[in-house]
């Protein structure tokens, strides 16, 4: 999604891809959410994928990621299915990262993932999060692009929309 960011589904677990892409760190959010690899460093969240489930772990998980990629390690973030749980946090990252809205931070997210698709219950908190200030507030400068490269995964997809016509 952005560079040292990755979003997938539970099968994203392959030592030798998870290496390849310096991955050291795992965010897995779903009922059953329990480290796997002992040589990971993971958040586990459980949570189900249901309307009704309260997003309370924002901060928490964008702490986690952004944190992450600060060392220069790559951040897997993973549900299930890799489509409602795990894409509303990454949205919700991008969000505070960039000062872009959900829609819009949704829409990037589908140009490398297009199965993304949380559900309505998580749709309305991403609507209603506001923590985009905290983070700039505690880490002052951001050294990513990550404005710029979420803007450049929208041209690519409006480009490919274009070409298609």
């Amino acid at each position: 999604v952005l560079p040292d960011l990755y979003l997938g589904n539970f099968k994203a677990r392959d030592r030798e891809h998870l290496a390849r892409n310096n991955i050291t760190h795992i965010l897995s959010i779903h009922d059953s959410a329990a480290p796997i690899l002992q040589e990971m460093t993971y958040l586990c969240i459980s949570a189900a994928d249901l309307p009704t489930q309260n997003s309370q772990y924002f901060k928490q998980s964008i702490v986690f990621m952004h944190e992450s990629r600060l060392k220069g390690e790559g951040c897997l973030v993973h549900s299930l299915a890799g489509v409602s749980r795990s894409v509303t946090l990454v949205v919700a990252y991008i969000m505070t990262v960039t000062g872009l809205g959900w829609q819009e931070a949704l829409a990037a997210v589908k140009v490398v993932r297009p199965c993304a698709g949380p559900n309505l219950g998580f749709q309305r908190q991403l609507q209603e999060f506001e923590f985009r200030e905290w983070l700039r507030t505690e880490y002052k400068e951001n050294p990513f692009n990550d404005e710029a490269d979420i803007r450049d995964l929208l041209d690519q997809a409006s480009k490919v929309k274009a070409e298609a016509i």
